[in-house]
């Protein structure tokens, strides 16, 4: 992936194609910023144009070494991982000894990426500050963490921020479709994950399409069809073996309640079940709206009591009982 591929994240862009255009590299970067938002597949694009013979600010995709990039055989790119809950001392004394192998070319540039840098053990981070302090060889070292406050401060001091920003859900809803997720999914997979492969995680789960309907159905039955609601329960959720998602099913179903005050309000380009845009418009007026917020809260006080190890199935009986009640 190049840079001019990576959604959103103008800033952080900006600032590495200017670096790159201007030949004013940094010898180490911090790219920070909340999961989610890119910083991984930016560090990738910033890596290949570093690698890449054709100039510009961004790889070409064409030459040589992009070519190598993309297949995975470029070997002076390193990548650090945290072993285990944390990246330890072993590790950057391994970075450092591969480091500090010549290449045929002198003043060919080595680029490494360490993610999660934040869950550097105190010996790796003063290991590793020594080591921005005095590179052994053409090196820029790509470091992730959540927040430029989360690594030493010494360590911090010696980068270039980059930082990255959370996606807008608007922003996320534009590059989900252009990847070819279906729209009603990702209307709702933007509000209940962050970052763009959250969305991805949440939309490619296994029964998620099922859990949506089973939530669709639900949603009109709860409040007037109680008889039904429990069938529901029974047939769809439980024999089903739908229990499980049963979190993500009051999500939905609190986002269901939502649209039904989002329609209430003008807000229809709000919704998130805007397939069922019909229904709703019958519907969401046959309550004031403060009803659908109890309803809300209902949905989360049955999250909460499952979270507290109270039955998937007892937990929605009783939240149905409770919507019928108001």
């Amino acid at each position: 992936m190049r840079l001019a591929e990576i959604p959103g994240q103008e800033k952080a862009k900006q600032i590495l194609r200017h670096a790159l255009q201007s030949g004013k590299v940094s010898h180490a970067y911090l790219f920070h910023g909340p999961g989610g938002t890119g910083r991984l597949q930016t560090a990738l694009a910033f890596a290949q144009a570093l690698f890449c013979t054709a100039g510009g600010d961004d790889a070409c995709g064409e030459c040589l070494e992009c070519r190598k990039f993309e297949h995975g055989n470029q070997p002076d790119l390193h990548r650090i991982a945290p072993d285990g809950n944390s990246i330890k001392l072993g590790q950057i004394d391994d970075l450092q000894r591969e480091m500090s192998y010549r290449t045929a070319d002198p003043s060919r540039r080595k680029v490494y990426i360490m993610e999660k840098a934040e869950s550097m053990t105190p010996p790796a981070s003063n290991s590793l500050l020594k080591f921005l302090e005095e590179p052994v060889s053409p090196t820029v070292a790509i470091l992730l963490a959540t927040h430029a406050g989360a690594v030493l401060p010494t360590i911090a001091s010696r980068t270039q921020p980059v930082p990255f920003l959370p996606y807008s859900p608007k922003e996320m809803l534009e590059q989900l479709a252009q990847e070819g997720y279906p729209a009603a999914h990702v209307r709702a997979a933007v509000h209940l994950a962050s970052g763009l492969d959250g969305c991805r995680a949440v939309i490619e789960q296994i029964g998620f399409a099922e859990i949506r309907n089973v939530v669709i159905q639900l949603g009109k039955e709860s409040t007037s069809r109680f008889t039904a609601g429990m069938v529901t329960v029974q047939q769809r959720l439980i024999k089903a073996d739908l229990g499980s998602s049963s979190q993500l099913l009051l999500s939905l179903l609190v986002l269901w309640f939502r649209d039904m005050i989002h329609y209430q309000a003008g807000r229809s380009e709000q919704m998130v079940f805007i397939d069922q845009l019909d229904w709703i418009s019958q519907h969401a007026y046959t309550k004031p709206a403060a009803y659908w917020v109890s309803c809300m809260e209902h949905a989360m006080e049955a999250a909460g009591k499952i979270k507290a190890n109270v039955a998937p199935q007892l937990a929605i009986e009783q939240l149905l009982v409770r919507l019928q009640e108001g």
